[in-house]
């Protein structure tokens, strides 16, 4: 049997979240009213999020086997803000807080404002059915 051979990355994984939220942002401000959709896109962030702080992990993991211990720490604290605001997201829109969830909404915007995504991208509708994952994860469907 030969070896089976991951060819994604936690870097690779944290850049298309990355894209993902981003252009969850674009689609969002297209949004006039609060609909399933936008609660979708608006649970895909908070998910994505998270996601993205427990890329961070995998990361530093082989800075930390050679040593790199403040290097490793460093890129930990640079990641912070996305499990932060990922939580804090998750719990506003099952509160239906909806100005924290602008709020975060904003900062991640900002935060993320270096990151293209083209026009033309096949990053497709990642968030579709995020909404349900969010409010039951226990379900696998």
């Amino acid at each position: 049997m030969s070896r089976l051979i991951n060819t994604g990355s936690a870097g690779k994984d944290r850049q298309l979240l990355e894209k993902g939220i981003t252009l969850a942002i674009r689609k969002l401000a297209e949004q006039n009213d609060l609909d399933s959709t936008t609660l979708d896109l608006l649970a895909y962030i908070s998910l994505s999020l998270v996601a993205i702080s427990e890329t961070i992990e995998t990361s530093v993991a082989a800075w930390e086997k050679r040593g790199y211990w403040v290097k490793a720490d460093r890129y930990r604290m640079e990641w912070t803000w996305a499990d932060h605001w990922g939580k804090s997201m998750k719990q506003a829109i099952v509160d239906e807080d909806w100005a924290t969830v602008a709020k975060i909404t904003a900062q991640v915007t900002e935060k993320l404002s270096t990151v293209k995504v083209a026009q033309q991208n096949r990053l497709g509708t990642p968030w579709i059915g995020s909404y349900k994952k969010l409010v039951s994860p226990d379900q696998s469907h």
